[in-house]
């Protein structure tokens, strides 16, 4: 399980470098003569972009990378992350010391991690560079739940100071009260009972692109994703498990095309 987190941490890194090498993407946009990007008769067949977005339960980072079929006709692969929040989660204050914030019946936190192959069409071209070009997209690909158990800090015994000595453990929802609970357990905490629930997913976008040069990608897209797991996946305790779940996002796509 270390080495997931290692993998995880070293991919976060990676697209953080790589969504900051974008912002300065169009620095370099006026060096290239007829090709910096003003002339909407030129075709770019390849492009690759980053997008980050929130959805009705949670944030979410995705990495796509676009081949041009014809000039509006795309495929593309994505890879995508997003944590995924239950709609009746509430935090509430611990009694700590370090007053460490919690969700009082939380069972797992939960992260999703897809993989998915897309198809795109634009719907209306642009007129001239500072016109705006609308597109839809839809995709279809595996999805990984990976549900850790949510740890919470549990009153042990009071020091000679006054101080309350807790220990991590997972929530309890036969036995815990809000009272029993002094605070948020750390994340480290159940890394290695990490349950993985695969499943399948499928996206519909509408993208609008609005970039000033035709070889940047800047948009701003939404759209809504099914996500459906043959196992049922647990968040909230006395609450319904899901096999099904519908979210509606919206984000902001930057990149880069190239012949």
């Amino acid at each position: 399980m270390c080495k997931f987190v290692r993998v995880i941490k070293r991919l976060l890194i990676f697209l953080f470098l790589f969504s900051a090498k974008f912002s300065f993407a169009q620095l370099d946009v006026f060096d290239f003569g007829e090709e910096n990007g003003k002339d909407l008769n030129v075709l770019y067949r390849n492009d690759i972009s980053v997008k980050a977005y929130a959805t009705t339960r949670g944030l979410g980072f995705s990495f796509r990378r676009g081949k041009h079929i014809t000039g509006k006709k795309r495929y593309f692969y994505e890879g995508d992350f997003q944590s995924l929040r239950h709609p009746k989660e509430v935090r509430v204050e611990g009694e700590s010391s370090a007053r460490k914030r919690f969700v009082y019946g939380k069972l797992n936190s939960v992260y999703l991690f897809r993989g998915a192959v897309g198809y795109q069409n634009v719907i209306f071209s642009k007129a001239d560079n500072k016109a705006v070009e609308v597109r839809y997209s839809v995709t279809l690909g595996p999805t990984f739940a990976f549900a850790k158990p949510y740890y919470v800090q549990v009153f042990r015994s009071r020091s000679s100071n006054d101080r309350i000595n807790t220990d991590d453990v997972p929530f309890n929802e036969k036995t815990f009260t809000t009272d029993s609970v002094v605070g948020r357990g750390y994340f480290s905490s159940g890394l290695d009972k990490t349950k993985i629930l695969p499943g399948l997913h499928t996206k519909f976008n509408l993208s609008f692109e609005y970039a000033n040069y035709t070889n940047l990608i800047r948009a701003i897209e939404t759209g809504i994703t099914l996500d459906v797991f043959p196992q049922q996946l647990r968040i909230m305790a006395r609450n319904p498990a899901e096999n099904v779940v519908v979210t509606f996002h919206v984000g902001f796509v930057m990149g880069r095309k190239w012949f």
